[in-house]
């Protein structure tokens, strides 16, 4: 199945190399561009993509605000990916609370790239997870007491949900577990169900920001 991305960022010669590199990859279709925040709402909203890569700087809005229109105002929204300068920034860190499924850096190379777009894809493991744990350590908004959700979690869940921070796919959590593909898929969609979260990122997030993943 083609993946159908939406390029938002205020460089055009930005835009220009991530649509060469993506569209000479099987699979992959730009579908549509933006120059600005406004305009990537505008853009998503009348194409419909899978993917959206997403300048975490831009005009008008930023790529935070954007997200959250985008996440708000869609019914079956997009995975958007926040395409950023800086690996360590509290920008990237407000994007992935704001709903962004991972976030790369523009010094990516082009395999980096059409990775990270077919893994979030795909939602089937958390982009980058070791960035993720290092961002939620510095920025993380710690809970005065656990939220409800934690003591909601059966032993297995929060065995899923750990293995999902550390990035691990189904297939590798159902090998780790010993249990069949088809069971970490519901073990990990009660966990998106009892963590009220729309993917693996939000999930992990959500769990180190309750001091869930302390231990681990």
């Amino acid at each position: 199945m083609t993946i159908r991305i939406v390029l938002a960022d205020d460089e055009r010669m930005v835009r220009t190399a991530l649509r060469a590199i993506l569209t000479a990859e099987p699979g992959l279709e730009v579908v549509g561009e933006a120059a600005t925040g406004a305009e990537a709402v505008s853009v998503v909203r009348e194409l419909a993509p899978d993917v959206v890569l997403m300048d975490v700087r831009m005009p008008e809005i930023d790529g935070i605000r954007a997200t959250e229109q985008i996440l708000a105002t869609l019914p079956d929204p997009p995975r958007i990916v926040v395409v950023t300068t800086f690996e360590n920034d509290a920008y990237v860190y407000e994007a992935l609370r704001a709903g962004a499924s991972g976030f790369l850096l523009k010094r990516a190379d082009a395999e980096a790239l059409v990775q990270a777009v077919r893994l979030v894809a795909h939602s089937d493991s958390l982009l980058f997870p070791a960035a993720v744990r290092a961002l939620a350590t510095e920025y993380g908004r710690a809970k005065a007491a656990p939220p409800a959700w934690v003591a909601r979690l059966t032993g297995r869940e929060g065995e899923v949900l750990r293995l999902m921070a550390a990035g691990l796919t189904n297939a590798e959590i159902a090998g780790r577990m010993g249990v069949g593909p088809a069971t970490v898929k519901t073990h990990v969609a009660a966990v998106l169900a009892k963590t009220a979260t729309r993917d693996r990122t939000q999930a992990v997030i959500a769990a180190y920001e309750a001091g869930f993943m302390k231990d681990v």
